[in-house]
């Protein structure tokens, strides 16, 4: 760092502070609606990055729908709050733009698209975050791909079927932390990743996410059951009850929930 000749070190302090601050997804007041029905209710979490946070709770909870809100779902109305990204503010944004700010979604129901294939896909999607006139060269994203394919064990083969389409629940998972692994996103959210899993599948896809763990990225690990967070083990627990946090510990904090239920976090909630 330079001092220009004559500046107070106290002047530096908040440069310094914001630079802290800003890598962060900060969520605030959060509150969102489908429909006329509220399903958000004043949620507020950080997830600063080089940390992986886990939401758990009950259906119905809200937990897709925060996923869906910070994504950008256009069937979501946003009624009160803020979530910056860093420093900006993606509520109202487009689905894309909050993409190349930095956010990826891991659907729990991740859709087919027909006629269009994996490689393509992400390769798209990668020259989408270049600057104009730029392009990914295909020998160097070829060579990824496929390293990022065989460490998921996935059939190379993939590369030319179509996104998602007649894949087993395993395989469509397994395509979507790849999506991930080859956008390098700043922060990652994993909707339910788990569901339709077997235990074989389930361990790869969590040893994909965590050789993503590192200090530039912020994880969020959304799932019903602590047996996900076996594999991904979380810095942090968070109970959503009625479209809120409601309690929030460490890892041991997945296993009594695990095994006193969720019955009383909601009587204590409402108390």
């Amino acid at each position: 760092m330079f001092f220009r000749k004559g500046t107070h070190p106290s002047k530096l302090i908040l440069p310094i502070l914001f630079l802290i601050i800003v890598n962060t997804l900060k969520i605030k007041n959060l509150q969102a609606s489908i429909e006329d029905k509220a399903i958000l209710h004043g949620l507020s979490l950080e997830i600063p990055k080089g940390e992986v946070h886990a939401i758990m709770g009950p259906n119905g909870s809200g937990k897709s729908t925060l996923a869906k809100v910070l994504s950008g779902h256009p069937d979501y109305e946003v009624t009160g709050g803020t979530a910056m990204l860093d420093d900006e503010n993606i509520l109202g944004l487009e689905p894309d733009e909050i993409s190349r700010l930095g956010l990826f979604l891991a659907f729990q129901y991740p859709m087919e698209v027909p006629g269009v294939t994996i490689a393509n896909f992400i390769r798209a999607a990668r020259n989408a975050r270049l600057t104009e006139g730029e392009k990914v060269k295909a020998v160097d994203f070829y060579k990824e791909l496929y390293e990022h394919m065989d460490e998921l064990g996935m059939d190379r083969k993939f590369t030319a079927r179509y996104l998602n389409d007649g894949f087993s629940g395993g395989e469509k998972k397994r395509c979507e932390i790849l999506q991930m692994s080859m956008l390098d996103p700043h922060y990652c959210i994993l909707d339910e990743t788990d569901s339709g899993l077997d235990i074989d599948a389930l361990r790869v896809v969590s040893e994909g996410v965590n050789r993503m763990r590192n200090p530039n990225r912020g994880i969020l690990v959304i799932t019903h059951y602590q047996r996900l967070l076996e594999y991904i083990v979380p810095d942090y627990v968070h109970v959503m009850s009625e479209g809120k946090i409601v309690r929030t510990g460490g890892k041991e904090l997945a296993l009594e929930l695990e095994e006193r239920g969720y019955d009383w976090i909601k009587q204590e909630a409402v108390a």
